[in-house]
């Protein structure tokens, strides 16, 4: 048996490859992927092949994570429950993509991941191995009630890499859990389970690693233009950009600000509820950004259209349905909603706020000769035709206020 097993190097995965090699007598692939994570990924392969693994993938898929997951996400307004920009969520179904097709190269009989039994992850990876390579098996150890046993906590882990001289550095305490990409860092679990606990707190500042504490923030506001081409940022103050440069700098200018650090209490699509904690700085500024650039430039009606379905569409990417054929769908209406969403929105940086400091673009909607108080030069709209128009929307009301009394309540 071939498995390819989702692998970082840490405590977790090294001894899910060793303990996957035991139980199934397989061939071990293991396959990391380059995210933006910006771990150190050197020796990763002498360490995965010292646990047994017989070889190893690095595979850099930050490029096209920014283009093809990042930034179509980012054209849906999608957001989840309101708060998360869904940065772990978004990461899944690329890496399930990749690690299928390594496991097509290989041909493997299945591939692996260290995702809970209690989580979103597994979702996310099955439904995405399901959409691409329904044949190929999913191994999920942490729903294999012999390796729960086995493993009932982390001093066990680290007992069993020493007795099996596995090469790792870990320790029995983990105060919380952190996942990190180029569009976030996440913490959750540990001390992270007490929602009442202020993870904003002074004595919590060396937890963050891609944001300052907005009362360290510069006392001077920085202003930053951001240019959109149909929906996609494409220059950072005059400067052309690829979609991983504009990740890149907006999260050094975010971070530097202390912008886009969010705490929330989410409901798990496996039915529970959970505290995260979430650094965005630069998924912050450009969904804000592309925001004031539609509100230019996007019909009404279209604009209304799409924004009822971002709950959906943020509840799609939350719940692993990426490859599914209802988000292929609402794919194809955003990227003709951001057929005209192009132009150029000014923000101003300050102590972990974003706002916005000025917008134009040569297709803009607005027009102020006609929106002026004063007169209107181009006389296209005539005041008195409100009368009618209110009278129509009107006689509804009048109706109903005439057979059941005025509505006070």
């Amino acid at each position: 048996m071939k498995i390819v097993l989702a692998y970082s190097g840490g405590l977790d995965t090294s001894v899910l490859l060793s303990w996957l090699k035991e139980k199934y007598n397989a061939e071990m692939i293991a396959f990391c992927a380059n995210v933006g994570q910006e771990e150190e990924l050197d020796g990763l392969e002498k360490k995965a092949l010292a646990t047994g693994a017989s070889k190893l993938y690095v595979d850099d898929l930050s490029e096209e994570f920014a283009r093809d997951f990042i930034f179509p996400m980012i054209q849906a307004g999608a957001i989840y429950e309101g708060q998360y920009y869904l940065g772990t969520s978004i990461a899944r179904p690329l890496i399930a993509k990749r690690m299928v097709e390594i496991a097509r190269m290989e041909k493997a009989d299945a591939i692996a991941h260290g995702a809970t039994g209690k989580g979103n992850d597994q979702v996310r990876f099955e439904l995405s191995a399901a959409a691409l390579a329904p044949d190929l098996k999913v191994i999920s150890p942490w729903r294999d009630a012999s390796f729960r046993n086995t493993f009932p906590g982390r001093t066990e882990m680290i007992q069993y890499c020493s007795e099996k001289n596995i090469p790792v550095q870990a320790s029995a305490q983990k105060p919380y859990s952190m996942d990190r990409n180029l569009l976030h860092i996440s913490y959750e679990a540990g001390i992270m389970e007490d929602p009442w606990m202020d993870a904003f707190a002074p004595e919590n500042k060396d937890m963050f690693k891609l944001s300052v504490a907005p009362e360290d923030a510069p006392d001077q506001p920085e202003y930053v233009e951001l240019n959109f081409e149909k929906g996609i940022c494409t220059a950072i103050n005059g400067q052309k950009m690829t979609p991983l440069q504009v990740m890149q700098i907006l999260n050094k200018l975010g971070g530097k600000h202390g912008v886009g650090r969010v705490d929330m209490v989410e409901n798990r699509y496996v039915g529970m509820k959970s505290r995260g904690v979430y650094e965005t700085p630069g998924g912050s500024i450009l969904f804000f950004a592309h925001r004031q650039m539609e509100s230019l430039t996007m019909d009404r009606e279209v604009m209304h259209m799409r924004d009822s379905l971002i709950p959906k569409y943020a509840e799609l990417v939350y719940n692993g349905y990426w490859f599914a054929p209802e988000r292929f769908a609402l794919q194809a209406l955003i990227t003709e909603s951001q057929r005209n969403v192009t132009g150029t929105v000014r923000v101003k940086l300050y102590k972990g706020n974003i706002m916005v400091a000025g917008r134009k673009s040569p297709v803009s909607l607005y027009n102020p000769q006609i929106a002026t108080m004063e007169a209107d030069p181009t006389q296209a709209y005539n005041q008195d035709d409100a009368t009618g128009f209110i009278q129509l929307n009107a006689l509804r009301l009048k109706v109903a206020a005439h057979v059941h009394g005025p509505l006070e309540k």
